[in-house]
């Protein structure tokens, strides 16, 4: 009676073997037919890739209605206030940071305060003790310092 099942079971596994072995070159040659398929996928009429157009070199972005602009950013901040609110925090005041994200005068490079530098300094001094440490040659601190602000504020390499 055990001699059937094992015998089953043992030509159940050699047959799954054969179909697998028998099906694997039709699979690998529908694979390789394939081709661009792959790179297909995702793509066409209704594919996020295509949804909107890629933007010009050399072209100024679309200008903005200055109306709307408040418009909208008014809308942005009172609903980060009632958000607040809910939350049972202090509410944004809207009319001043309305007034903060419009100023045109927000866009210029940003004037770090000598707070910033020393803050910059001290990591400066410390760096240049942990090499003295390990042997290596310690930097100018002064020219660090600038060279650091300058990566910071983007005017650095």
């Amino acid at each position: 009676m055990v001699w059937p099942l094992a015998l089953t079971s043992l030509q159940s596994g050699y047959v799954l073997a054969a179909i697998t072995l028998a099906i694997l070159p039709f699979a690998a040659f529908s694979f390789i037919r394939s081709g661009g398929a792959w790179d297909e996928i995702g793509k066409g009429r209704f594919g996020i890739m295509h949804s909107m157009p890629p933007p010009r070199l050399g072209q100024s972005p679309a200008k903005v209605d200055p109306a709307i602009q408040a418009a909208e950013a008014r809308q942005m901040l009172e609903a980060k206030s009632y958000r607040r609110l809910r939350r049972g925090e202090e509410p944004v005041d809207v009319e001043a940071e309305l007034e903060r994200l419009l100023d045109p005068k927000a866009g210029e490079k940003p004037d770090l305060g000598e707070k910033l530098r020393a803050e910059v300094r001290q990591l400066v001094i410390a760096r240049n003790e942990r090499r003295m440490r390990g042997g290596k040659e310690p930097l100018d601190v002064e020219a660090e310092v600038e060279r650091q602000v300058a990566d910071f504020i983007g005017l650095g390499h």
